[in-house]
């Protein structure tokens, strides 16, 4: 018999809560067991004037909606309160009832401004807590990487004209022998510098790319740190898109042994990260630093650096040819040494060694050279510790990259400014930090499929969150 379904469904009273309208199963069900916001109204209290104005929304409320967006890669204020219309699960979390008047799209972007990006930073900072509560976070082993965030901004803004107003200004200043400024050291430049294009609708974005096979796009750039243990996002920062992952990397520490409470013991990070200065630190801080140093050029053009010699002890450097190079002045990058022109003059080695238009060779030795000499080394003899780990951060901390991307709505900026995008940065990574936190919480009070699991939630739950190819291996074996 085929059935029927009458679709006028204008009924006056529903005799059942919302919440047995929403399953079980569902992530924002799962999320409202785990997840306790008393502490906010304190923290936002002072933010608000309470001796006038109207009542503002409940600031639990306000995070909760957020965070229902988030949770389901909605990440425009307008589309999420279209959705929280009709969304049941989003109104039964947020705590309005059916007949109750969402707030306008525009009080979340209010709320924004007013909290700013420190307020949504230590909510960030909470879910790493309870993380730690639960015992999700070992805080020794931490991978570390960067990722590219596409700027709100077209194409069509871009101009070059901020960047030569800098650079006509700087000049001028230069030049100026009345404008109390040193005139700069070396020799003059003969070609004008050039200039950098920037977006006039949000300056603080910048040209870069993440390959050299892929154009440059206005961007920022977030530097993540992901725990080995369960996955849960330690440390999150946003800078502009040109600034150099690996000059993050100490701060990145400091922030992480912070967050955390546990002194790091080994960090693992892709070439990016490879500087002598970051060998050295880590050396400095006795981390195993598993970091792979950028591949050397197999038919280098001249004689390549690694074939000087280096003294670290006297801080001498010794060409191929048994020439000792002058000591140079000192940079930002490390120091550079000269050699003589009359030792290059009549050198065999001249022609291999350095272009014909120059007389005689110079190199930089960089800061923590001697480090990233013995990384080199080292890396040509990694033990099987070392690749699994290095294996481990490949799907652990880009596989995080990746689910920011394509679950939650990150692969571009919605709002424009620095500020803006931290915002953003911070409720993802929070977001995804509660997902590990509920999906433990679901694995603990569901009955275990496996006897000898049953005296450790945790293992079970990292059982969940290795690999997938070793995922599959673990289950056909324990099929068997």
């Amino acid at each position: 018999m085929i059935g029927h379904q009458d679709r006028l469904q204008e009924d006056l009273f529903v005799a059942a809560p919302l919440r047995d309208l929403i399953p079980d199963d569902h992530i924002l069900k799962q999320l409202n067991r785990i997840l306790d916001l008393s502490w906010l109204r304190k923290e936002v209290r002072s933010l608000y004037d309470e001796a006038q104005g109207r009542p503002s929304i409940d600031p639990e409320a306000a995070l909760r909606l957020m965070l229902a967006g988030f949770f389901q890669g909605i990440v425009h204020d307008r589309k999420l309160m279209r959705e929280a219309q009709v969304n049941l699960a989003i109104r039964w979390f947020a705590g309005y009832r059916l007949h109750e008047a969402l707030p306008h799209h525009s009080s979340l972007t209010r709320i924004r401004q007013r909290w700013g990006a420190d307020m949504f930073k230590r909510i960030f900072a909470r879910t790493i807590s309870s993380c730690a509560q639960a015992g999700l976070i070992d805080g020794t082993t931490v991978h570390v990487d960067a990722t590219l965030i596409r700027a709100d901004v077209s194409w069509e803004s871009l101009s070059t004209a901020y960047a030569e107003d800098v650079i006509t200004a700087n000049s001028n200043e230069d030049n100026d022998p009345d404008g109390g400024g040193s005139p700069k050291r070396g020799r003059p430049r003969t070609k004008p510098a050039k200039p950098k294009k920037r977006s006039t609708t949000d300056p603080e974005a910048t040209l870069t790319t993440s390959s050299k096979h892929e154009r440059m796009e206005p961007c920022f750039k977030q530097h993540t740190a992901v725990d080995d243990k369960a996955g849960v996002i330690v440390d999150v920062a946003v800078t502009t898109g040109e600034t150099s992952e690996g000059s993050q990397l100490s701060a990145q520490l400091d922030r992480i042994e912070a967050n955390t409470q546990t002194k790091v013991e080994t960090v693992t990070c892709d070439a990016g990260y490879a500087h002598g200065k970051n060998y050295a630190m880590l050396e400095e801080r006795r981390i195993a630093a598993v970091i792979p140093p950028q591949a050397q050029p197999r038919r280098p053009k001249h004689i390549p650096l690694r074939l000087f010699k280096y003294d670290g002890r006297h801080q001498t450097v010794t060409c191929p040819a048994g020439r000792r190079l002058r000591r140079g002045s000192a940079t930002r990058f490390g120091r550079t040494y000269h050699a003589r022109s009359a030792d290059c003059r009549n050198c065999v080695l001249r022609v291999r060694c350095f272009s014909p238009n120059a007389t005689a060779r110079t190199v930089l030795i960089v800061h923590g050279y001697e480090a990233l000499l013995r990384a080199r080394r080292w890396r040509q003899c990694w033990d099987e510790a070392a690749r699994r780990w290095y294996r481990r951060h490949r799907w652990r901390v880009e596989g995080v990259h990746g689910e920011a991307k394509t679950q939650h709505g990150l692969r571009r900026a919605v709002r424009r400014g620095m500020d803006n995008v931290a915002i953003q940065v911070y409720l993802t990574a929070a977001v995804m930090n509660l997902k590990r936190l509920a999906a433990f919480a679901c694995a603990a009070l569901l009955p275990f499929a496996w006897p000898e699991q049953a005296h450790d939630v945790v293992t079970r739950f990292q059982l969940a969150n290795v690999a997938p190819d070793a995922t599959t291996q673990k289950l056909n074996r324990r099929a068997a």
